[in-house]
């Protein structure tokens, strides 16, 4: 990966070199992570888990990008810095179903473990269900099945079980109304389906994914973020608690998203979700879009103790600060579009925020396991006070072997 600084009007501009390190003030990139990219052969190449973000996408990133590439890879030092180290149940059900679906040998794996390896075979369409057995997200399956699938023969259904609104990671009302609709964007194609809400520590939820497969990807480009048009959302509640705190959430929120936005009609439904949710829980997302097309969210979860005024206002408060830097995506967006930049056929250019250690991460694991090569320019507008980034990425042009 190389480092830019630029001036940018536009979305374009002369770029100048830029040797101050990794993005003025982050956390330092490892400086042989392009120079020391392993070739595929035959032999396993080895992915540290301890490094920069050290967490679960480690493990997601390497494992789709494994079974699509076909390359064995054995994971060490898995979530080594974490409270509890290693595999955790949803790292593991994760784990399972990627191999599954690429007919691959997974070994090591087990709760608790630090060390794994997985050899892939072909990658198969067909009926696959992954169950955490606990409040573990079915977003972050999603995360490592969809691209997997993308590779196969037919299309694939995932029923995958856990939690659907957990802390950590994704709400599933992201992944539908903000991650689809971006990635598909990329040529991607899926249906979800939202069959019974789950939530901490219960979980219980059900999603069931229809996904078509690809020849391959197309390249993207969103570098101009226009006007945000439109403000919207849902604030819930399930179980035994009471409608108000959904009322609560959805004012708080949209008083405090009015105090900057005035000119917008801000729509945050407050709901009861009764029959398809398992436990007790309530959320709040909120949905912004621009006049190009580009999506961004804040969410919140509640948690006993805590009053649905500061839930609802931490997700607006989080909304405002993904639409304030003028970029096309949020920081939640940024690292899961990575992979998809890495496997298109050509030229991807997206213009962010600060790019997040997450990101940085799927960066380094992506250029480990493919011919992808990423760029990141400092864009500075005259303009405005607004410092975006654009994440290129000449891509690997991956290519379906089965269709």
């Amino acid at each position: 990966m190389s480092i830019r600084r630029a001036r940018c009007r536009a979305g374009n501009s002369s770029m100048a070199p830029w040797r101050r390190g990794w993005l003025e003030g982050g956390p330092s990139f490892p400086a042989a992570a392009s120079a020391n990219r392993l070739k595929m052969d035959s032999e396993a190449v080895e992915i540290d888990g301890s490094v920069m973000e050290g967490g679960g996408q480690i493990l997601r990133v390497s494992a789709a990008l494994s079974c699509i590439t076909g390359s064995s890879i054995k994971i060490t030092k898995i979530r080594a810095g974490r409270s509890t180290p290693g595999l955790r149940p949803q790292h593991l059900t994760g784990l399972q179903l990627v191999s599954d679906l690429c007919s691959g040998s997974l070994q090591g794996a087990s709760i608790g473990s630090t060390d794994i390896s997985l050899t892939p075979g072909k990658t198969r369409a067909g009926n696959y269900t992954a169950d955490t057995q606990t409040a573990g997200s079915v977003c972050l399956l999603l995360q490592v099945a969809l691209p997997c699938a993308l590779y196969a023969d037919a299309a694939s259904q995932l029923c995958l079980k856990g939690g659907t609104n957990a802390e950590m990671a994704p709400q599933i009302d992201y992944t539908v109304k903000v991650f689809k609709p971006i990635v598909e964007k990329f040529g991607v194609h899926f249906d979800c389906d939202i069959r019974m809400r789950g939530f901490y520590p219960k979980g219980g939820g059900e999603v069931k994914a229809t996904v078509n497969p690809i020849k391959e990807l197309t390249p993207v480009t969103m570098t101009e973020r226009g006007n945000i048009t439109k403000i919207y959302g849902r604030a819930y509640v399930a179980g035994v608690l009471p409608f108000k705190l959904a009322k609560d959430m959805s004012a708080a929120a949209v008083r405090t998203i009015r105090k900057e936005i005035k000119e917008l009609y801000i729509n945050i439904q407050p709901q009861q979700e009764k029959e398809k949710a398992c436990g007790n829980g309530n959320g709040i997302i909120i949905i912004a879009e621009s006049s190009t097309g580009c999506i961004f969210a804040g969410s919140a979860l509640g948690k006993k103790g805590v009053y649905a005024d500061k839930v609802g206002i931490e997700a607006a408060e989080m909304l405002l600060k993904n639409i304030r830097h003028n970029g096309c995506v949020d920081e939640f967006l940024q690292d899961q579009l990575i992979i998809f930049m890495a496997l298109a056929k050509g030229t991807s250019r997206i213009r962010t925020g600060a790019v997040t250690l997450h990101t940085q991460t799927a960066i380094h694991i992506a250029e480990q396991l493919t011919q992808a090569k990423f760029t990141i320019t400092k864009c500075e507008d005259e303009l405005s006070r607004n410092i975006t980034y654009i994440i290129e990425c000449q891509g690997s042009g991956a290519v379906n072997p089965n269709l």
